[in-house]
């Protein structure tokens, strides 16, 4: 009777038992595919808003650069004009700066004027209409379309002068617009940025259902907002819930075992995960979800989830983050940048204009004249780092090796720094090296020199008296030369110091303010040792000063012996005045050659293009030396310089070039020329060439 008794009771107690697992399967079933789908929601969704956050990324420069472009004067004068050439000189050489394939001009009348296509585009014109009409009331639009060549993404803006920046006040000048090819180059930079795969659809399609993926529809619309086609973005997603099925199995096995065995496992197989799952869904609880993937069975691919969620909305936290700092540097670096062009602007637009409509005596005018050769001088250094920053960026600087004397090298520039800074209190001394170096080195001297300068000048720059050092030491242990700079400034905050050699940052202080600049030097100065092969560190405190060290390899240019050439002397038969060929076609540029030189007794002559160059220096023996512009039309200045080598090889020619960077000197030097003169123009320096290459020969007869 007994056993009758209980027999039903242990019957009920398994049934109820199995029933209550059952149960509590179903409840685990309905809270693992509540959080698989709250994952996979929520990866979707930031994959989407990642997705178009980056989308818009990379179309943020060409916005930038259209905006730029349609807001100046002097591209609404084109639109009038239609000068091919300027054109061509200007906007036409900016593919690479929108990285686009294809640029195109439109009148007021909106009928096609010109285009800069690469070779990947051979359309002339497919520009809607309807789209410049959008353009007169929006002032800039992005749209999609489809041409021959394939998808392309079009960016066009409205031209209007530069009073009117808001493009509502006057009449819509012309329309530029910006395009890029959707090929498979532009989609595997995309897939790059995205961490994606891509694939361009041309009709509206279901997403594919595939189980391991999550997927975002990009959809391209034209100018009247219609569909022409898609970006699917595809990304693998890891998180899988195969084994829920078995679960039951699993449970009913366990219920057995645990109630023959002890009901103790209970709590630890079943109450203890459920108590974590609870806790990571209630709360978040890392430590819950870090317990829950040391558990067994689905709860490990449960804690997998959470932790796969947690992880998730880390990174698109962070992503948020990065965006809105990238957002806020580059809006601060506009800004900067705006004024510190401005600025010198300012100073050169208001005294030219004080001179020109005012009476000034020459007292006055002298000061003022000096004010806007200085702000020049500053505008061109401006622009000069922007260029070299930019090449940096786009990998096109490289090393240029060369058999270089280290000590006369710093004696220059300790020279030609002390001179600069002698209306400062400053003590500039250059240490002197216990142990010079034994030999001649290998290195780039141009870049050596400018990261040199780089310092120096930053330190003369925040040191309004004291003390500013430099000099090297040679450590043949470790092949290392180490340089120091020193001063006794402000000093850097221990704050700023990992930030100090990051492009467009500068330590905000009222002296940062006033003494400028785009806080581009440090950056430049460590692009150019690491591209040396070498490292850089500072060491600073407020108030005491700081150091800034920088090592580069140490490689001897051992030789046993030098042999220098005997120059033979050529008799030439010169005029009585010295002639001078001019090779510029601008002329303004031209007319301020005339100027400089208008009480001298040199006789002038202009060739407007390359080609007249050469033919006035081949038919004219009298020319005893050329002025050449490197970019003329019919042929540009090394084309000439080829030519007239070889019939007048002891004729000197010295280029006169807008380009001013290390590579473009280097450039110019191993073509031929005699010597170079950049523009914008310095008296003193031209005059200096002339002296030095015009009586070099009589010098040496004498």
């Amino acid at each position: 009777m007994t056993l009758k008794k209980t027999f039903p009771k242990i019957l009920w107690l398994i049934i109820s038992s199995s029933i209550f697992f059952i149960i509590l399967y179903f409840a685990l079933f309905y809270y693992t595919k509540k959080a698989e789908k709250q994952v996979y929601n929520n990866s979707v969704e930031q994959f989407e808003n990642e997705v178009n956050k980056l989308l818009e990324v990379n179309s943020k420069p060409i916005l930038v650069a259209i905006n730029n472009d349609t807001n100046w004067d002097e591209f609404v004068s084109f639109i009038k004009t239609k000068d091919a050439h300027w054109y061509n000189e200007t906007i036409g050489n900016e593919l690479n700066i929108y990285e686009a394939d294809y640029l195109g001009a439109y009148d007021a009348d909106k009928k096609f004027i010109i285009r800069t296509p690469t070779p990947k585009i051979k359309t002339l014109d497919f520009i809607p209409q309807q789209e410049m009409d959008l353009l007169d009331k929006k002032g800039i639009n992005r749209f999609y379309m489809k041409i021959p060549e394939g998808f392309v993404e079009v960016t066009g803006a409205a031209i209007h002068p530069s009073n009117d920046p808001l493009k509502n006040k006057t009449p819509t000048s012309g329309y530029f617009f910006a395009v890029r090819l959707m090929d498979q180059q532009f989609l595997k930079n995309l897939e790059k940025l995205t961490s994606s795969e891509i694939q361009l659809m041309d009709s509206n399609q279901i997403l594919p259902g595939e189980k391991n993926k999550i997927h975002s529809l990009f959809d391209l619309k034209d100018s009247e907002g219609r569909f022409v086609g898609a970006l699917l973005f595809k990304r693998n997603f890891d998180v899988y819930f195969e084994n829920t099925t078995n679960l039951l199995y699993v449970i009913i096995v366990a219920f057995f075992i645990n109630l023959l065995v002890n009901l103790i496992y209970t709590r630890r197989l079943v109450y203890y995960p459920l108590d974590l799952v609870r806790r990571a869904l209630e709360t978040g609880n890392r430590k819950a979800i870090r317990e829950l993937k040391k558990t067994t069975g689905e709860f490990s691919y449960i804690g997998n989830l959470f932790e796969e969620n947690s992880n998730q909305k880390i990174e698109l936290i962070n992503a948020k983050i990065k965006a809105e700092e990238s957002d806020r540097l580059k809006s601060s670096f506009l800004a900067n940048l705006s004024h510190e062009i401005r600025t010198p602007m300012n100073a050169i637009n208001g005294f030219t204009e004080l001179i020109i409509n005012t009476d000034v005596n020459e007292t006055e005018k002298l000061e003022y004249l000096n004010v806007i050769e200085k702000s020049g001088k500053n505008l061109v250094s401006i622009i000069d780092d922007l260029i070299e920053m930019s090449k940096i960026d786009s990998n096109q600087i490289i090393p240029n090796y060369a058999t270089v004397n280290l000590e006369s090298c710093v004696n220059e520039l300790y020279e030609t720094i002390k001179i600069t800074i002698k209306n400062k209190a400053i003590d500039f001394k250059l240490i002197k090296s216990n142990k010079p170096a034994e030999f001649n080195i290998i290195t780039d001297d141009i870049k050596l020199k400018q990261v040199i300068i780089n310092l120096l000048t930053n330190a003369i720059k925040f040191t309004d008296q004291g003390e500013v050092t430099f000099g090297y030491e040679i450590d043949e242990a470790n092949e290392l030369i180490n340089f120091t700079v020193r001063d006794t400034g402000l000093g850097i905050d221990e704050d700023h110091h990992k930030n100090i050699f990051d492009r467009f940052k500068r330590v905000d202080s009222d002296i940062s303010v006033k003494v400028g600049g785009l806080g581009l030097g440090l950056a430049i100065s460590k692009a150019y040792v690491e591209l040396l092969g070498g490292t850089i560190s500072l060491s600073s405190k407020v108030g005491e000063g700081s150091v800034f060290y920088f090592s580069i390899p140490l490689k001897y240019a051992k030789v046993e012996h030098i042999v220098v050439k005997q120059v033979n002397t050529i008799e030439t038969n010169k005029s009585e005045e010295q002639v001078i060929l001019i090779a510029e076609d601008d002329n303004i540029n031209f007319l301020l050659f005339q100027k400089m030189m208008q009480n001298t007794n040199f006789k002038i002559i202009r060739a407007i293009n390359g080609r007249e160059a050469v033919d006035i220096c081949l038919n004219n023996p009298n020319i005893d030396l050329v002025l050449m512009d490197i970019k003329m039309p019919l042929m540009d200045g090394f084309e000439a310089l080829e030519q007239i080598l070889p019939m007048r090889p002891t004729l000197p020619i010295i280029a006169q070039t807008a380009y001013s960077s290390s590579d473009d000197k280097l450039k110019i030097e191993e073509a031929g020329f005699t010597d170079y003169i950049t523009k914008p123009l310095n008296r003193e320096r031209l005059f200096e060439l002339i002296d030095k290459y015009l009586y070099k020969e009589k010098r040496h007869e004498t």
